[in-house]
């Protein structure tokens, strides 16, 4: 007769603690019958497991349940300082830095352009010491999403050249704790993926404007990065009539259109569009060719990867560069149907999608020092 499968009761306990402690970071407090209920642990097994969460200080007290019938029952959550994690968002002109709790929430925020001339890593660091003056826990990790291509660990290359990790390990010494290093458009696309627009789409890809044009793309409900990080790579995708190598959007190409639409070069891309919204004829002609190109980057993408739509985001979410890229999308949908929708999040797409990357990265860390079992607790 075969012998029934068996484990140690330490596996048991850290299996039944992780339950609770990703109960307690998606519910927020609740009542041992809660937790009951929630992960379908005995009474028995749910009291002993707080037990022992509680001596390690990972849950604490969170006050008493007045709103259900019956005596009142006292609440547990999480432990408040339990620490931290900081998401942050690094484009060309700014840095902006949060922290993150093991449950998501937003503890602290700083935002601030970089200085002409200085360290932008320091300037980081700045901001993330700013942040953790105004709360009360260690930083155990950071999740940076920034421009630029970036390999599978963590270097970064971009208008300048490969970098070879260096800002990713100069970051992580000043910070003192590690540092994921993702590209921002890749951030974005997870934010729509996890809980916006492409929820519920099994395959999309993302089209971000901002500076330049990224493209973030999700296949059968995963990010593809591609081999070397290049995936996504849109903005100097070939069209006619531009010479290969060109930009398709961004910038430096808007300076040129409203140089030849009788523009101010100087204005922003959401300045011109603007403007179109409002009936200026050389604007209107500009969001027309911008929605031109856009789309056929889209087609470009569709006729390869296929996806169950295209998301546009940041400056590409504008109404005018919507509705013009839907003027494109009509006239091709007889030999190419393109599927455009729009952004849940527009310019904060990348930073939405660090604080859920940061978040679930510090409750992994957070939640396996805790239990027994664990990497630390064998030390």
């Amino acid at each position: 007769m075969a012998r029934p499968l068996a484990g140690p009761q330490s596996l048991l306990r850290t299996l039944n603690g992780r339950a609770i402690l990703e109960t307690l970071a998606r519910r927020g407090p609740l009542t041992r019958a809660e937790l009951v209920s929630e992960t379908g642990l005995s009474r028995t097994a749910v009291t002993q497991v707080l037990r022992m969460l509680e001596s390690s200080a990972a849950v604490a007290s969170a006050g008493v349940d007045r709103d259900t019938r019956g005596p009142a029952a006292g609440r547990v959550a999480l432990h408040p300082h339990l620490g931290f994690a900081a998401a942050v968002h690094v484009d060309m002109h700014a840095a902006h830095v949060v922290l993150v709790d093991p449950t998501g929430i937003v503890r602290a925020e700083s935002h601030a352009p970089f200085p002409t001339r200085g360290d932008r890593v320091q300037h980081i660091v700045d901001l993330v010491a700013a942040c953790q003056r105004t709360v009360n826990g260690p930083l155990h990790l950071a999740v940076v999403g920034i421009p630029g291509i970036v390999t599978a660990d963590g270097g970064i290359r971009d208008d300048q050249g490969p970098d070879g990790g260096a800002f990713k390990c100069a970051l992580s010494a000043q910070l003192g704790c590690p540092v994921r290093i993702e590209n921002d458009v890749n951030l974005a696309a997870l934010a729509e993926l996890t809980e916006g627009t492409g929820a519920e789409l099994s395959s999309f890809a993302l089209l971000l404007l901002d500076d330049g044009l990224g493209a973030g793309i999700v296949i059968d409900g995963v990010l593809h990065r591609g081999f070397s990080g290049v995936a996504g790579e849109v903005m100097y995708l070939p069209q006619t009539p531009l010479p290969i190598g060109a930009p398709v959007l961004g910038d430096d190409v808007v300076r040129d259109l409203a140089l030849a639409h009788g523009r101010d070069p100087d204005e922003t891309i959401d300045q011109h569009l603007d403007a179109a919204s409002a009936g200026d004829a050389g604007a209107i002609a500009m969001a027309a060719e911008m929605g031109r190109r856009l789309t056929l980057v889209a087609g470009s993408i569709a006729l390869v990867l296929d996806p169950e739509a295209f998301i546009l985001g940041g400056t590409a979410a504008h109404p005018a560069l919507v509705e013009g890229a839907a003027t494109v999308a009509d006239e091709l949908a007889p030999q190419l149907p393109l599927r455009l929708l729009v952004s849940s999040f527009g310019p904060e797409a990348p930073l939405v999608g660090a604080i859920g990357e940061a978040a679930s990265a510090l409750r992994a860390t957070v939640f396996a020092g805790l239990l027994p079992g664990s990497e630390r607790g064998r030390r």
